[in-house]
């Protein structure tokens, strides 16, 4: 059975500010700042306010247009990068593959071909 959210999250990246509002509705501005609000999708985990290197890979993930929408049947959004370090690593696959920069995000290991080479080997020495 399908259950879809009725209530989703608007984020100020200025003021690291997250408003829960019914999908469609809710102000266009910050209410503190009166900044752009971004919707992020209802399964959004918030990070903390005082968490600034959080915020800084939300706020890549939300101007490559990616978002915290969740699939049919509790699949939820998919894999989002939660820390700069994965943001880099997926900016970079993405330039060196020619993958686009939201498809680079969402993937959840993008280099893991690049790694099994290695690994590879390595099972092979201890099997």
């Amino acid at each position: 059975m399908c259950i879809y959210p009725s209530r989703t999250h608007l984020v100020c990246l200025r003021c690291r500010g997250s408003y829960k509002y019914s999908i469609g509705q809710g102000p266009a501005r910050c209410p503190q700042c009166r900044g752009d609000l971004l919707d992020a999708g209802p399964h959004l985990e918030v990070p903390r306010k005082v968490d600034k290197a959080s915020w800084r890979a939300l706020e890549a993930v939300l101007e490559s247009g990616l978002n915290f929408s969740g699939g049919c049947c509790g699949t939820g959004p998919g894999y989002r990068p939660r820390t700069p370090r994965e943001v880099r690593e997926r900016l970079i696959f993405a330039e060196r593959t020619g993958t686009p920069i939201a498809e680079a995000l969402a993937a959840a290991d993008p280099a893991i071909g690049d790694r099994l080479p290695s690994v590879a080997r390595t099972e092979r020495r201890v099997g």
